[in-house]
């Protein structure tokens, strides 16, 4: 077995697949899109510009839901990340599916026009997102009613993506008192070792971060 992992530690969606490798233990490169030469072999594997982008014996892997999909069919330890039932299975490509369409989406907009030259729309795109988050937070608080993770009772693939989700999400809008559950959930995801654990090594990147890093986390 041969994996190289094309990332950076900063990126949510990197920080989505290193919690499935990490949570069982799987053996990989880490191909630092900062070491030298990692930028140009990761744009020859994959020239959409996105990243991660893993490599297993050969064969590339892009798209972070893919790539854990991919690591929970082919690598597969004792963390399912995928459930076998493929009704629950829905479930969890679902919550997955959400959380990164709807969460994260709302605060890469605002981040990608704080950051942008001028930064003409920078509140005007803070807000939207500000309102897009609360939607979410509303929904989410009421489906995670009776659940101790995002599709119920396991961690699973929608936990990968909750957690760097989440993270950014209450940076650009904080998850108030009137979402307790949302609260409690992100402060388990924060207490995962495998996500405390990106969360380390992406910590000397926090001052790049546009619209303010909090030290609270």
């Amino acid at each position: 077995m041969s994996l190289t992992l094309y990332s950076h530690p900063f990126s949510s969606y990197c920080q989505k697949v290193l919690i499935a490798l990490w949570e069982n233990d799987i053996p990989f490169t880490y191909r630092h899109l900062e070491d030298p030469g990692a930028a140009e072999e990761r744009a020859a594997l994959w020239p959409l510009g996105r990243f991660p982008v893993l490599v297993d014996d050969g064969r590339t892997i892009a798209e972070s839901s893919i790539i854990i999909e991919h690591l929970d069919l082919h690598h597969a330890g004792r963390v399912r990340l995928l459930p076998d039932d493929r009704e629950a299975a829905l479930e969890v490509r679902f919550m997955d599916r959400f959380l990164d369409n709807y969460v994260m989406t709302p605060v890469q907009k605002a981040v990608s026009e704080a950051i942008r030259a001028g930064g003409a729309r920078k509140e005007e795109a803070t807000a939207e997102a500000r309102g897009a988050l609360d939607t979410a937070y509303a929904w989410l608080e009421d489906r995670l009613s009776g659940r101790d993770w995002a599709a119920g009772e396991r961690f699973t693939m929608a936990d990968c993506a909750a957690a760097p989700s989440l993270f950014y999400a209450d940076w650009v809008h904080r998850i108030g008192p009137n979402f307790p559950r949302l609260r409690e959930y992100r402060a388990r995801l924060l207490a995962r070792p495998s996500f405390a654990r990106a969360l380390d090594e992406a910590r000397p990147y926090r001052p790049y971060f546009p619209l303010g890093a909090p030290e609270r986390d």
